[in-house]
């Protein structure tokens, strides 16, 4: 079983309570190259951001390309001001110069590092400002509905999107893996943000790599993530990818934020 790491943010004046979760598990690879991390804004009450890395390249090269993906996500963050300064712009940095980064580090080693980012930052108003590049995933849920995904930088979404194959397709199929985008390559890094303007109470925002979503469809990801706490829902999610990936796993992570109600 992977690694459980809870966290709750709550506070009287804000009226609800943030409860996270995030949840890693090395699946059938010999090496962890997945990094996620939710941090809390160290002077902010009820703000919060939660980044997720998938690196690639080589033994060490993939996982040192999401080290540098966290390091810059929280180094940024620290020094945002909310309220002041604009959210997206935080999200865009975060990419941009975790994308610089990647390509110094190429060029002074043997290896070709690269990683995607999944990143939601949650304000202390509930505004919910979200950003991606490659195939790692961000999904907002009202209830159990989907209200958001995001769409993979990667050929069979851009398939799915020219209406050559279906989405049931493009999961199965043989260059799955290949994107169109990342961090790390020498093309510049899709900017796609979105938003919610107000998060509900029990919504769930939820980042996670491929090693995870692959084995699942968004109505089951809904279902667990409105049925049970954070902590619970990325347990029984890494424990089925798991058992569905039968001995052939990626690795996989997730971090899982739910707005709940005080009390």
């Amino acid at each position: 079983m992977g690694t459980i790491i809870v966290f709750d943010m709550s506070s009287q004046s804000l009226g609800h309570r943030l409860s996270a979760a995030t949840g890693i598990d090395r699946g059938d690879r010999l090496y962890q190259q997945d990094q996620v991390e939710v941090y809390p804004h160290p002077r902010a009450a009820g703000c919060l951001l939660a980044v997720l890395a998938d690196g690639m390249g080589g033994k060490s090269g993939g996982r040192k390309a999401a080290d540098q993906v966290l390091l810059i996500a929280r180094q940024l963050f620290e020094r945002f001001v909310p309220g002041r300064d604009p959210a997206a712009e935080l999200l865009k940095q975060i990419v941009q110069e975790s994308h610089l980064m990647i390509r110094l580090t190429a060029i002074t080693s043997e290896q070709e590092p690269h990683s995607t980012i999944a990143a939601a930052l949650v304000l202390p108003n509930r505004e919910c400002h979200i950003i991606h590049a490659g195939d790692s995933r961000v999904y907002v849920f009202r209830g159990s509905q989907l209200l958001i995904r995001s769409m993979d930088h990667s050929l069979v979404q851009r398939l799915v999107e020219q209406g050559e194959i279906s989405e049931e397709e493009a999961n199965d199929h043989p260059h799955a893996h290949l994107l169109t985008g990342c961090l790390g390559s020498d093309e510049e890094p899709p900017i796609t943000p979105a938003r919610v303007d107000q998060l509900r109470e029990g919504d769930s925002v939820m980042v996670c790599s491929d090693g995870l979503w692959h084995y699942f469809t968004s109505r089951e990801l809904g279902t667990i993530v409105n049925a049970l706490r954070p902590r619970d829902a990325s347990k029984m999610l890494i424990s089925k990818a798991r058992q569905r990936a039968r001995g052939g796993g990626d690795n996989l992570s997730l971090a899982l934020v739910r707005v709940d109600p005080l009390g």
